[in-house]
C-alpha cells in the first residue's frame, strides 16, 4: 500500500535515509513524504504498528523488477530429453544414442532412457535391463544414475542426471 491507501491511525516511520523516526500519525507521515516529494510505502503491514517508509516508489519498483529479471537470467531450466530404443538394437546405433545422451548431459539436461518391448519381447525383459545397465555404465563419466531401470507397462525406463563435478 502506498500514500492514501494506508488506512491506519499510526505507523512506525522510517525516513528516506533509513533512519528511524518513531511512531507517528499516518497523516503526519504522509505530510512528511509529500514535503520530501516522495511516497509513503507500507513495508510491514502485519507489524504492530505497521511499518512505513518514505521512498520513491517508482524507482523502488523499477529496481525490484530489474533484480527479478537478473535472477531469472541466471536461472537454468533443466529439460528432460528422451532416448528410446528396442531390445534388438545394434552396437553402432547404441553408440550413437550414447553419444547423444552424453551431449545432453554435458549441456546440463536430464536424460530419460527407455526400452520399448513389442509382442513377445515382453518375455525377455532381462535383455532390456542389461541394455540399460550397459547404457548407464557408458554414460558414467558424464552423468549419474538418478532413477534405476523400472518396468512400466511395455517399456523399461531409467533416468540419468548430469554429473555436478563436470
Amino acid at each position: 500500500m502506498i500514500n492514501e491507501e494506508i488506512h491506519v491511525k499510526e505507523v512506525r516511520l522510517i525516513g528516506e535515509d533509513g533512519a528511524q523516526m518513531g511512531i507517528v500519525a499516518t497523516a503526519k507521515a504522509l505530510e512528511q513524504a509529500e514535503k520530501a516529494g516522495l511516497d509513503l510505502v507500507m513495508i510491514a503491514p502485519k507489524a504492530e504498528p505497521p511499518v512505513c517508509r518514505v521512498m520513491d516508489y517508482g524507482k523502488f519498483r523499477f529496481e525490484q523488477i530489474k533484480k527479478e529479471k537478473e535472477a531469472k537470467k541466471n536461472q537454468k531450466v533443466v529439460e528432460v530429453k528422451e532416448i528410446r530404443f528396442s531390445p534388438k538394437i545394434d552396437v553402432n546405433d547404441f553408440n550413437t544414442k550414447l553419444k547423444a545422451a552424453q551431449k545432453f548431459l554435458t549441456n546440463g539436461d536430464k536424460v530419460k532412457v527407455s526400452v520399448r518391448f513389442r509382442g513377445r519381447e515382453m518375455a525377455h525383459t532381462q535383455i532390456g535391463a542389461d541394455l540399460l545397465a550397459k547404457f548407464a555404465e557408458g554414460a558414467k563419466g558424464f552423468g549419474i544414475l538418478e532413477k534405476e531401470a523400472k518396468l512400466e507397462g511395455r517399456q523399461m525406463i531409467m533416468f540419468l542426471a548430469p554429473d555436478k563435478k563436470k
